[in-house]
């Protein structure tokens, strides 16, 4: 990486990391909000119901689901929002014109969207401790989980932005799509509890693998093997970052 490179991604870095923490009362705040609330109803009122999952109580087994879920939204808007903002006013053009790589771009809105992810996945983990006990059982499998799922919903947060036209289409994704595969991905409950029709059919769920990933990093229990997520995990990556990079190199909606 050049200096000019090495200049701008810097400069794009702090500018993402910048803006989320200037409106941190729309960014930051609302997540551990929304968590309080779902540690109250599910987990304080509802959880002793249930009783136990995998040998957990029900409030510290849904911990890890909904931590990774606020990672997942917070990761995803981020970078949509941005992205979609700096094509709204037209400044997406003086990044294009500028002697900054397409790579540089797409990795600056990567890290200011991880960045807010994992900072709003630490906030809900803190919020996390005072209804539970948390025990991490494999700390490099939580740190991959919540890294690579944070760059997994920038990445698709860009992809989104690139192909909307305006502000109603960025809201579409994370409506119809996102937040019914987020509850549907195994953050309340477990898949054994499903019927074999409906357990089968929730392996298709890419949030599954993901959820249940960072569950076994801090419980030591999944419903799927930790290599065969792990591994989907990477896979979506490489193939959503190359992807993303094509789109970017050819100016794909963006360039006149």
């Amino acid at each position: 990486m050049n200096r000019l490179n090495r200049i701008a991604l810097y400069t794009l870095t702090r500018k993402e990391i910048t803006r989320f923490f200037r409106i941190w009362t729309q960014t930051l705040l609302p997540s551990p909000i929304s968590m309080v609330l779902y540690f109250v109803i599910f987990g304080s009122l509802i959880g002793p119901r249930i009783g136990q999952i995998d040998g957990h109580n029900y409030i510290e087994y849904l911990a890890p689901g909904l931590i990774m879920m606020a990672v997942i939204n917070n990761s995803f808007a981020n970078v949509v929002a941005s992205f979609f903002g700096a094509k709204f006013q037209r400044n997406i053009e003086e990044m294009f014109v500028a002697p900054m790589s397409s790579w540089v771009i797409l990795l600056g809105f990567i890290l200011g969207g991880i960045s807010r992810g994992c900072i709003v996945g630490l906030i809900v983990t803190c919020v996390a401790l005072f209804f539970t006990e948390l025990h991490v059982h494999h700390i490099g499998v939580v740190v991959v989980v919540v890294l690579c799922t944070a760059m997994l919903f920038s990445l698709a947060g860009l992809l989104n932005a690139i192909f909307s036209r305006k502000f109603d289409d960025i809201n579409i994704i994370p409506t119809f799509v996102l937040t019914p595969l987020t509850y549907l991905g195994g953050v309340f409950y477990s898949t054994n509890m499903l019927s074999p029709f409906w357990q089968k059919l929730s392996y298709f769920n890419p949030i599954l693998y993901m959820i249940n990933a960072f569950r076994y990093g801090m419980l030591g229990t999944s419903d799927v093997g930790v290599v065969t997520s792990l591994s989907f995990i990477i896979i979506a990556n490489v193939m959503c970052f190359l992807l993303a990079w094509h789109l970017l190199s050819k100016g794909t909606a963006i360039k006149a």
